[in-house]
Protein backbone atom coordinates (compact mmCIF):
# COMPACT_ATOMS: atom_id res chain seq x y z
CA UNK A 1 0.00 0.00 0.00
CA UNK A 2 1.76 3.17 -1.48
CA UNK A 3 1.61 6.27 1.61
CA UNK A 4 -0.05 9.56 0.93
CA UNK A 5 1.43 12.91 2.21
CA UNK A 6 -0.53 13.88 5.48
CA UNK A 7 -0.74 17.29 4.15
CA UNK A 8 -2.28 16.37 0.82
CA UNK A 9 -4.60 13.95 2.79
CA UNK A 10 -5.20 17.20 4.45
CA UNK A 11 -5.91 19.00 1.49
CA UNK A 12 -8.28 16.07 -0.24
CA UNK A 13 -10.37 15.85 2.88
CA UNK A 14 -10.91 19.84 2.53
CA UNK A 15 -12.22 19.50 -0.76
CA UNK A 16 -14.42 16.87 0.23
CA UNK A 17 -15.92 18.63 2.71
CA UNK A 18 -16.28 21.68 0.64
CA UNK A 19 -17.70 19.69 -1.72
CA UNK A 20 -20.64 18.81 1.03
CA UNK A 21 -21.01 22.36 1.49
CA UNK A 22 -21.90 23.23 -1.90
CA UNK A 23 -24.71 20.00 -2.15
CA UNK A 24 -25.99 21.63 1.34
CA UNK A 25 -26.09 25.12 0.39
CA UNK A 26 -27.73 23.52 -3.21
CA UNK A 27 -30.31 21.60 -1.32
CA UNK A 28 -31.24 24.54 1.21
CA UNK A 29 -31.79 27.05 -1.80
CA UNK A 30 -34.13 24.72 -3.66
CA UNK A 31 -35.99 23.94 -0.31
CA UNK A 32 -36.51 27.74 0.49
CA UNK A 33 -37.18 28.52 -3.74
CA UNK A 34 -39.98 25.71 -3.30
CA UNK A 35 -41.06 27.53 -0.17
CA UNK A 36 -41.01 24.05 2.12
CA UNK A 37 -38.55 26.15 4.30
CA UNK A 38 -39.17 29.35 5.68
CA UNK A 39 -36.67 32.25 4.51
CA UNK A 40 -37.34 34.51 7.41
CA UNK A 41 -36.97 32.10 10.18
CA UNK A 42 -33.14 32.94 11.99
CA UNK A 43 -32.27 29.57 11.88
CA UNK A 44 -32.60 29.37 7.75
CA UNK A 45 -31.19 33.16 7.29
CA UNK A 46 -27.98 32.37 9.21
CA UNK A 47 -27.42 28.90 7.30
CA UNK A 48 -28.24 30.94 4.14
CA UNK A 49 -26.22 33.47 4.35
CA UNK A 50 -23.14 31.31 6.28
CA UNK A 51 -23.31 28.92 2.78
CA UNK A 52 -23.87 31.85 0.18
CA UNK A 53 -20.95 33.48 1.36
CA UNK A 54 -18.81 30.11 1.28
CA UNK A 55 -20.28 28.78 -2.08
CA UNK A 56 -21.67 31.98 -4.15
CA UNK A 57 -18.22 33.40 -5.12
CA UNK A 58 -16.70 30.35 -6.80
CA UNK A 59 -20.28 29.94 -8.36
CA UNK A 60 -20.51 33.29 -9.57
CA UNK A 61 -16.82 32.91 -11.42
CA UNK A 62 -18.44 29.80 -13.32
CA UNK A 63 -21.45 31.25 -14.06
CA UNK A 64 -19.72 33.90 -16.03
CA UNK A 65 -18.16 31.13 -18.40
CA UNK A 66 -21.48 29.61 -19.04
CA UNK A 67 -24.07 30.11 -21.76
CA UNK A 68 -27.29 31.82 -20.57
CA UNK A 69 -29.98 28.31 -20.29
CA UNK A 70 -32.82 30.10 -18.74
CA UNK A 71 -34.00 28.98 -15.27
CA UNK A 72 -31.49 25.87 -15.37
CA UNK A 73 -28.53 26.65 -13.20
CA UNK A 74 -25.41 23.84 -13.47
CA UNK A 75 -22.90 26.02 -12.24
CA UNK A 76 -22.86 23.94 -8.90
CA UNK A 77 -22.30 20.51 -10.84
CA UNK A 78 -19.46 22.11 -12.84
CA UNK A 79 -18.16 23.08 -9.28
CA UNK A 80 -18.52 19.71 -7.41
CA UNK A 81 -16.93 17.90 -11.00
CA UNK A 82 -13.59 20.41 -11.02
CA UNK A 83 -13.51 19.95 -6.90
CA UNK A 84 -13.28 15.79 -7.79
CA UNK A 85 -11.25 16.45 -10.60
CA UNK A 86 -8.55 18.93 -8.11
CA UNK A 87 -8.69 15.91 -5.63
CA UNK A 88 -8.48 12.57 -7.73
CA UNK A 89 -5.18 14.94 -9.40
CA UNK A 90 -3.82 15.89 -6.28
CA UNK A 91 -4.10 12.40 -5.10
CA UNK A 92 -2.67 10.80 -8.27
CA UNK A 93 0.33 13.19 -8.50
CA UNK A 94 1.39 12.94 -4.88
CA UNK A 95 1.39 8.97 -5.39
CA UNK A 96 3.56 9.71 -8.26
CA UNK A 97 6.40 11.37 -7.13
Amino acid sequence: MMMINPFVELISKVIELYSYVVIAYLILTWLISFSIVNRYQPAVQKTNIALSKLCEPPLRKIRKFLPDLGAIDISPIILILLLQFLDHALIYYSIRL
